[in-house]
């Protein structure tokens, strides 16, 4: 069993990979208003314009180099200015 410490460690570093965030291929976040662990979990909040793109079918979390992270297909119809909360739980699975 993986220690909640080590969990923690791993969650805290992938939070700390993550520059930005692409959001169908084209539109580019990079303000966070909440990036944030705790315990296992990584918390994000990022703002969507409804001026930038009606709606939402691709979310690619990348590094500095624009290397991805996570891919997530959704579909997110945004109508107005959206306040999107992103999470990524770290945790242990058996095979």
């Amino acid at each position: 069993m993986i220690s909640q410490t080590f969990f923690h460690e791993i969650a805290d570093y992938t939070k700390g990979r993550i520059a930005k965030v692409i959001l169908n291929d084209t539109v580019e976040i990079t303000d966070f208003t909440l990036k944030q662990v705790t315990d296992s979990t990584i918390g994000m909040q990022y703002l969507i314009s409804a001026s930038q793109i009606e709606t939402v079918t691709k979310i690619q979390l990348v590094d500095a180099s624009g290397h991805p992270i996570s891919t997530n297909e959704v579909f997110v119809p945004i109508a107005s200015d959206t306040l999107l909360l992103h999470t990524i739980q770290v945790k242990e699975v058996a095979s």
